[in-house]
């Protein structure tokens, strides 16, 4: 997998609320649970973690909302005060990681998952790649996502 120079941008619909993430992510990939089919409206998410320390708001104001996820944790939710687009999670459980909404990125063709979590949530219709590192559910750690990512990175 090859990855852009960094910086890289991304931001909101409206393009009021912008931001910049200044190293390449821990790891990019796809859960299938129902908060985020709800928050999505569609089958799964994308989630790319990033070091909270890389990534700064250059433009806007964004709104937050927090809820327990599935897993039993608390997440905020933080999204243009404007347009409503959600630009990234705070785990409460983990304060220096953000996990950015790759589609939100003004190119995210490189933000490729190496895995998906939630999959015994996905629709049967959903073709999950086997090869990935995939959880049933919440996983205990991300390591094995984030060891799966710098393989690709490495490979690329």
């Amino acid at each position: 997998m090859k990855l852009p120079v960094f910086p890289v941008e991304g931001g909101c619909q409206c393009r009021a609320a912008r931001y910049q993430v200044t190293a390449p992510p821990l790891t990019v990939y796809a859960c299938w649970c129902r908060d985020c089919q709800r928050a999505s409206g569609t089958t799964h998410t994308m989630s790319m973690f990033v070091r909270r320390e890389d990534v700064a708001l250059v433009a806007g104001t964004l709104t937050a909302y927090e809820k327990a996820a599935d897993s039993g944790r608390t997440v905020r939710m933080m999204a243009c005060a404007s347009c409503g687009t959600r630009l990234w999670n705070e785990p409460l459980s983990s304060p220096e990681i953000l996990v950015i909404k790759p589609g939100t990125l003004d190119e995210m063709g490189w933000a490729k998952p190496v895995g998906n979590i939630w999959t015994d949530s996905a629709p049967a219709f959903a073709q999950i790649d086997p090869a990935l590192v995939n959880f049933p559910g919440q996983p205990a750690s991300r390591q094995p996502l984030f060891d799966a990512w710098q393989r690709a990175v490495a490979a690329g």
